[in-house]
């Protein structure tokens, strides 16, 4: 049986005001496909800048990828690209109560990647500007 649901997603790319890390605002479902435009597009712009932290704000998107695609994209779509920095930094803002990026955190901590999930946006900044990263 084929799903021809469309799935619907916008996201935008920007610099924090003190060019520390990258802004990427996400708005609608993100699947791993989708997730994987704005991580490349990103990824390049911090190539270019010399930048390797990223906020990825969330508080208006869903995770809607299953638990094997969520896994899939954390352990192969993600370290098999030439064009993602797999040293970067990355803070993911959350809507208090949405646990749709629990999972995705979770395996993309096991292959190895630094990504954590904050509710509250000044501590997500705070942890991209501080430097506080603890291995995996």
């Amino acid at each position: 049986m084929e799903n021809n649901k469309k799935i619907k997603m916008s996201y935008s790319i920007s610099i924090s005001d003190d060019k520390t890390y990258i802004i990427i605002k996400v708005k609608g479902e993100i699947t791993g496909e989708n997730a994987m435009n704005y991580n490349t597009e990103s990824h390049a712009l911090g190539r270019k800048l010399g930048i390797s932290r990223y906020l990825v704000d969330v508080t208006e998107a869903r995770n809607v990828d299953s638990v094997s695609r969520n896994f899939d994209f954390a352990y192969h779509d993600m370290q098999n690209r030439d064009d993602i920095d797999r040293s970067a930094h990355v803070a993911t803002l959350v809507s208090p109560g949405d646990h749709s990026h629990d999972f995705i955190e979770t395996v993309a901590q096991n292959a190895g990647l630094s990504v954590r999930l904050f509710t509250d946006k000044d501590a997500a900044v705070k942890y991209l500007k501080g430097g506080l990263f603890t291995d995996h």
